[in-house]
């Protein structure tokens, strides 16, 4: 299996799983050059296999399968509501 193969896999894995995989995920992940990470990754979100969105707070690409951008998104603000709520009731 190719480089590319493996991580296409690991983001439609994290995307099925309700999950963005942050750009600088990979170079780490898969041990390659940053700048082969962005052409790999121009060439998924070219071919349209892959979507991107950019973190509202940091600005750090994010990527996920295509057509599930809003519904990870909605899984986040829940997520973070969950553990906003579930911190509140601590400190009570």
């Amino acid at each position: 299996m190719s480089i590319e193969e493996k991580i296409e896999k690991f983001i439609l894995r994290n995307s099925k799983s309700g999950f963005f995989t942050k750009i600088s995920t990979i170079p780490y992940k898969f041990e390659i050059s940053e700048s082969s990470a962005w052409g790999i990754v121009g060439e998924f979100l070219s071919s349209g296999s892959l979507e991107s969105v950019h973190d509202e707070f940091t600005g750090e690409m994010k990527l996920c399968e295509t057509g599930k951008i809003y519904s990870i998104m909605d899984l986040e603000r829940k997520r973070k509501r969950e553990k906003f709520t579930s911190f509140k009731k601590k400190k009570k």
